[in-house]
């Protein structure tokens, strides 16, 4: 499910409120799986490649990897998904994206006063994110630690 289309500066959590406005745009589709409850509280996150797609379009797409996330210390895995398998230099722009994104939340904690480590861990399978992932039960009250 998008709830960041690509190009957008509005950062919106699953339940559509907006949670932040970016000063630079999104430069990918960005979403979650409702299907998965991630390490750090909230729905699983997912990165969508390709051509712009609309606030709350949900689509059926494969995870072709995952970048593993660190925010204030909870893991905070991105499956990382695409209608084609990602090229070599796809792959290198994601991760190049997050560890610039890491350091950039690490400065917006750090201006909050939220403590622990900010990192991009790298590149993992989508497999042994899902597998670290827990299913949404409908008794989820939604994350506990706020973004």
């Amino acid at each position: 499910m998008i709830e960041v289309p690509r190009g957008s500066f509005l950062k919106r959590g699953h339940a559509g409120r907006i949670d932040f406005v970016s000063p630079l745009p999104c430069p990918y589709n960005y979403g979650c799986v409702p299907a998965y409850i991630g390490l750090e509280g909230d729905l699983l996150d997912a990165l969508v490649l390709g051509e712009r797609l609309a606030f709350g379009t949900r689509l059926r797409i494969r995870a072709w990897g995952a970048v593993t996330m660190r925010d204030r210390g909870l893991v905070d895995d991105k499956l990382i998904c695409s209608a084609d398998p990602l090229t070599p230099a796809e792959r290198r722009h994601v991760l190049r994206f997050f560890r610039w994104y890491a350091r950039c939340k690490g400065l917006l904690n750090l201006a909050r006063g939220r403590t622990g480590r900010n990192a991009c861990e790298g590149w993992c399978d989508a497999h042994e994110a899902i597998a670290r992932a827990r299913a949404h039960e409908a008794s989820w009250p939604g994350p506990a630690v706020g973004f």
